[in-house]
């Protein structure tokens, strides 16, 4: 394993910053926060199987060293960034399609797909940095490079603005090795249509008073357990504590 660009680690760090390292499924996606757990303290966002009895594998072979896990809910979300708020380090994969409700349609390769906010919103976290990065497999079994880069763009604070800026460099690094990036998984379609989204919409639907969500919230309001909801609650709460 050959690692480049760790000196924007240590500068980071040094400036006392959270750290959200963005890593798409490029080359060898699952070593990169290995990576990373074998030097500093990490926390990855990650959906739990379907099969319950395989979970005890699953976090077995991510929570090794110093890396540790949060549920792709509620509870994971607040979890990100009350991590990054203690000038720690974050990891995710940002071209997942995400749920309705959960993401805004942005180029990727000249065609609109549907692209998760929740990355764009944890870099918008007070103090935070973003590094991305990816590992490239090398020919013949001879290992990995593990690649960290700084941004060629700066994020604005915009959320619509910054997933685009995160397509666009997730192309650049995709560009960099186009034969590794996981071209099956299938970006450019919609959002998942979850049971509690489609009675949502019924209900919305619906003359009369009854236009009230499934989980009793008022229709047309995101649902209480959306990721990037929650990342925007949990921020705004910290900054309306701050003096």
């Amino acid at each position: 394993m050959r690692t480049e660009g760790w000196e924007l680690v240590e500068a980071t760090r040094a400036e006392g910053a959270g750290i959200l390292f963005i890593t798409p499924h490029l080359g060898c996606f699952e070593i990169t926060a290995q990576c990373i757990a074998a030097k500093i303290p990490i926390t990855v966002l990650y959906r739990p199987p379907r099969k319950e009895v395989l979970q005890p594998l699953m976090e077995g072979g991510r929570a090794r060293g110093q890396m540790r896990t949060a549920p792709a809910d509620l509870s994971g979300v607040r979890k990100l960034v009350k991590t990054l708020r203690s000038h720690e380090a974050v990891g995710m994969l940002p071209d997942q399609v995400p749920g309705a409700g959960e993401g805004v349609w942005s180029t990727f390769f000249g065609k609109p797909a549907w692209t998760m906010t929740l990355a764009a919103r944890l870099a918008a976290v007070k103090g935070v940095r973003v590094i991305y990065t990816w590992a490239e497999r090398l020919p013949r079994g001879e290992g990995y490079v593990f690649r960290l880069q700084a941004p060629t763009e700066p994020l604005t604070g915009d959320i619509d603005a910054d997933v685009a800026i995160i397509n666009r460099e997730v192309e650049r690094m995709i560009l960099q090795c186009p034969q590794q990036y996981l071209w099956g998984y299938n970006r450019y379609k919609g959002p998942r249509r979850e049971p509690e989204d489609e009675a949502a919409e019924a209900a919305e639907n619906t003359p009369g008073d009854a236009t009230v969500r499934a989980d009793g919230a008022p229709a047309g309001d995101s649902p209480a357990t959306s990721p990037n909801r929650a990342a925007a609650d949990a921020d705004g709460a910290a900054a309306e504590r701050r003096p």
